[in-house]
C-alpha cells in the first residue's frame, strides 16, 4: 500500500499538503485488509472476517476478505470508488501510518507516505503552518492512529484469548466463480460446537470481555463469501443451488 513511508517532520514536510482521498485505487492489489474487533460489526454485513495465522509473532489476525485470489480487490470500482457501505479503517488511514521507534519499542511515531497521489505540495490541507506547528489535519491523523492503536491491543487479546482456548479451525469452503467450484483454505474461523461446549464458567468470561457480539458477527460474516463470488462473476445473485451448496460447506467447516 506504501510506496516511500517516512516520519513526518515539521522541517521536512513543511509545505506538504493532503488531498481528500477521492480514489481508493492504491488499495486495488490487495485481498485482504486487516480487521479490528471494534469493525465487525460493520464490516460483517459486507465482507468475510476470517482469521490468518502469523507464525513468526505466534499469533492469530483478523481480516477482511476483499477478494478471492491474491493481487484484486473486488471492491474497488474502475473510477476508484469503494462498492461497499464500509471502508476498513486500515484504508482510512492512508496516507499515514503510525511505526515503532526503533531505540523506543513503547513509542510510536506518525509517518506518511510521501509518494501517495493525496500528498501534494501545491494544493489540499496543510500539515504545518507557518510557524511550523501542526494544524488540525495532524492532530487528527494523531487521535485517529491512537484510536486504531488502541483497538489494535484490544483486537490481539480477543484472537489470543480464541487460541488460547482452542477455538479455531481451518476454513474449508467451496464457492463457484468462473463457472467452477474453488476451494477457500488458508485461513481460519470460530469452531462453533467447540464455543457451544465451552463451560458456563467460560462462557460467562468471553461475556464479560465482551467478545460474544465479535464473535458472532464473525460467524454471520461468513455468509459473505457468496457476495465475493458474485462480484467475481460480475453477477447481481446466485441461482438457489449455488447458494445452498456454499452454505453447506460452510456449516461442515465449522463444526
Amino acid at each position: 500500500m506504501f510506496k516511500k513511508l517516512v516520519p513526518l517532520n515539521k522541517d521536512v514536510h513543511a509545505g506538504t499538503k493532503v488531498l481528500p482521498i477521492d480514489s481508493f485505487s492504491f488499495a486495488k492489489p490487495f485481498h485482504i485488509a486487516s480487521m479490528m474487533v471494534h469493525e465487525f460489526a460493520r464490516a460483517a454485513s459486507v465482507y468475510p472476517i476470517v482469521f490468518l495465522e502469523d507464525k513468526e509473532q505466534d499469533e492469530f489476525k483478523p481480516v477482511a476478505m476483499l477478494g478471492l485470489e491474491a493481487g484484486e480487490n473486488l471492491f474497488i470500482s474502475e473510477d476508484g470508488s469503494w462498492k461497499a457501505s464500509y471502508v476498513p479503517a486500515i484504508i482510512r488511514r492512508y496516507p499515514f501510518a503510525l511505526a515503532r521507534n526503533s531505540d523506543q519499542p513503547e513509542q510510536f511515531t506518525v509517518c506518511i507516505d510521501e509518494d501517495a497521489d493525496v500528498v501534494s505540495k501545491a494544493e489540499g490541507q496543510a500539515l504545518f503552518d507557518e510557524k511550523g506547528e501542526p494544524t488540525n489535519v495532524v492532530d487528527n491523523v494523531k487521535k485517529y492512529l491512537g484510536e486504531m492503536h488502541q483497538m489494535e491491543i484490544f483486537t490481539k487479546a480477543f484472537s489470543h484469548f480464541l487460541s488460547e482456548n482452542n477455538l479455531f479451525t481451518p476454513l474449508s469452503m467451496r464457492v463457484r466463480y468462473d463457472g467452477q467450484i474453488r476451494n477457500v483454505t488458508g485461513c481460519y474461523v470460530v469452531n462453533e460446537e467447540r464455543l457451544n461446549n465451552l463451560s458456563d464458567k467460560k462462557f460467562l468470561e468471553i461475556r464479560e470481555k465482551r467478545y460474544l457480539a465479535p464473535i458472532f458477527a464473525h460467524l454471520t460474516s461468513l455468509s459473505q463469501l457468496e457476495r465475493l463470488a458474485m462480484l467475481k462473476d460480475g453477477q447481481s445473485s446466485l441461482t438457489p443451488s449455488e447458494s445452498a451448496e456454499v452454505e453447506a460447506d460452510k456449516e461442515e467447516s465449522l463444526h
